[in-house]
């Protein structure tokens, strides 16, 4: 193993081969399922000749492809604009809470300090 692998790197590195993997396996099988579908609605069709048959196949196949691909895109570009604003949202809150945190920490320091200044007056 060359030095300038890692541990890490050998694990990411496998995640992703294996995210691949399974992507080409989902790719195929739904390629497949749509290849069946096709099939089922041409045996539905007996007047369709062999070459229609296929033609009609290769086109409601490639067509679910293209339905199938522009769905993923507009998922995976909806997960980004939600990712965007909850990430937004979280900062937000976050620093919120922190300034709140400051000013709690803050007031309590300042009761403290005066009580410690009261209590210094007193015992003189």
């Amino acid at each position: 193993m060359p030095r300038s692998w890692s541990r890490r790197g050998l694990a990411h590195d496998a995640s992703a081969v294996m995210a691949e993997a399974e992507g080409i396996v989902m790719a195929r099988s739904h390629i497949a399922e749509a290849r069946r579908e096709a099939e089922a609605l041409c045996a539905d069709l007996p007047w369709l000749t062999t070459g229609q048959a296929e033609d009609l196949t290769r086109h409601y196949v490639d067509r679910r492809i293209d339905l199938t691909r522009q769905m993923l895109r507009t998922t995976v570009r909806r997960a980004d604009e939600l990712r965007r604003e909850y990430e937004a949202r979280y900062a937000e809150v976050h620093g919120a809470l922190l300034r709140r945190h400051v000013a709690w920490a803050s007031g309590l320091l300042a009761c403290a300090t005066g009580i410690n200044g009261a209590l210094w007056l007193f015992t003189r």
